[in-house]
Formats: structure tokens, C-alpha cells, sequence
């Protein structure tokens, strides 16, 4: 299963028998998953660009797979006790596709919060408690990319000339915090390159948002437990330079 995947560096988990349930009975959303994954490139500039919002990557990952079927879907669940609705409760879903064997829910979490982690497994634990999906998914940077983060940066303001901080302005503006943060780190460093690096990643990709060590973290508590999982981490060999 995601054999491809596997060779190209993807970091592929599945727990509480998801592997079972998408061997079995979902191969075709395995087969959908793998080729919108096998799409994946990412321009080393854009992991210097992207600003707020979604990444161009995301974007284009979640364009292969509403072309594949898999939409944005608000679920609603309510309790109705003699007639009269007690309780009701939505949990909205970025890509989920229904199969003749069950529901598919998948969310991708390319650089956010960490804390949308546990909103994403929660989700799937209430959703897969009453019966409305049968596995979920997130797919998130994998560790291969996350620890090649520094050297791509390096890699990019050496091929680029990117020297000193005016060099900066040709792909975006630092604020006056993240400059000082620079100028010392560069200092302590002996390179503006490598302080440059240093500060970029750990205000963009810190340890505080999404990839895969954070998700591991929860999973292993039992987070989203005992929903049917499959994890996926996207490796440091899309990133083209």
C-alpha cells in the first residue's frame, strides 16, 4: 500500500486497523490518494514567499483532490430525544469522499498551529464514533522535510545572493523583530546566510506548528483514539530547487 509513496521518501502510518479497512475495502482511495500526492512539487522559493494563508502547494494539492471527488463537507449531528432536538453539533471536513465500503475524511495541515491537530483527531473520533466516517486522514510535513528546512534556506540565499539583509527585500519584507533577531543570530553564527536560516525557520516552521514529530506526539497519547488513521508525511524531496 502507497508503494510509490514510499519510494519517493513519504512517510506513510496507519492506526487502529486503517490498514485493514483501506487494503480491504477503500483501495480506490488509496489509489486517489497516492496520485494526488505523486503531483507534489515545491519550489524552494516558495517556502520563501508564501505569506499568510494557504501555501501554493496546499492549494494545488487541494485542487487534485476535489478533481478526484474529495470536497469540503460540514457534518451535522444531532440528538433528538421524544421529537425534540437536545443537542446538535457540526464538524466541518476540508476533503472527504464517500466509497460503496464507508466515508473518507482527510485534512492537510502543511503549516499551522499545532493545536489544529488535536481539533483534526477530535473531529474524527466524534465522527467515527457515530458512525459517519470510517477513516480519517491528515497529511502533514514529513520529518525528512522539517530537519532540511535550515540547509534548503541556506541552499537558496547562497544560489540567490542573498548576503545581507537588504537582499532580503527582493523576496519579502522582515519586520524589525525578525532583522534584530538576525543581525544577532548572524553574530553569534559568523554568517548572515546561517543566522538568516536559523531565524526564518524557527519563526515560520518552529517546533510550535504542524509536522509530522507534533502529530507522532499526539497519536502516541491517544489522541483521536479509536478512530480508524492514516498519517502521511510529505519527505524533503519535493522541495525542487
Amino acid at each position: 500500500m502507497f508503494d510509490e509513496l514510499k519510494k519517493r521518501g513519504f512517510q506513510i502510518e496507519t492506526l487502529h486497523h486503517a490498514e485493514a479497512i483501506l487494503l480491504h475495502d477503500m483501495g480506490s482511495a488509496v489509489e486517489e490518494i497516492e496520485k494526488a500526492l505523486l503531483t507534489i512539487k515545491i519550489p524552494v522559493e516558495e517556502l520563501i514567499l508564501g505569506g499568510g494563508g494557504e501555501g501554493e502547494m496546499t492549494q494545488r494539492l487541494r485542487l487534485e483532490l476535489s478533481d478526484l471527488g474529495w470536497r469540503k463537507h460540514k457534518f451535522e449531528i444531532k440528538k433528538i430525544v421524544d421529537g425534540k432536538e437536545k443537542e446538535s453539533q457540526s464538524h466541518e471536513i476540508d476533503h472527504v469522499k464517500e466509497f460503496d465500503s464507508g466515508t473518507f475524511a482527510l485534512e492537510i495541515e502543511w503549516n499551522n498551529k499545532d493545536p489544529f491537530y488535536d481539533r483534526d483527531l477530535e473531529n474524527f473520533k466524534r465522527l467515527h464514533a457515530d458512525g459517519v466516517i470510517s477513516v480519517g486522514s491528515i497529511i502533514t510535513r514529513g520529518s525528512s522535510l522539517q530537519d532540511s528546512l535550515r540547509e534548503f534556506i541556506e541552499k537558496f540565499a547562497l544560489s540567490r545572493k542573498v548576503l545581507k539583509a537588504d537582499d532580503l527585500k527582493k523576496f519579502y519584507v522582515p519586520t524589525p523583530r525578525q532583522l534584530k533577531l538576525i543581525e544577532k543570530k548572524a553574530k553569534s553564527m559568523g554568517s548572515f546566510v546561517a543566522g538568516w536560516a536559523h531565524v526564518f525557520v524557527s519563526d515560520k516552521f518552529g517546533e510550535s506548528t504542524t509536522h509530522w514529530r507534533k502529530l507522532e506526539e499526539r497519536v502516541r497519547r491517544g489522541v483521536g483514539n479509536p478512530c480508524p488513521l492514516l498519517l502521511i508525511g510529505i519527505p524533503s524531496e519535493v522541495v525542487k530547487f
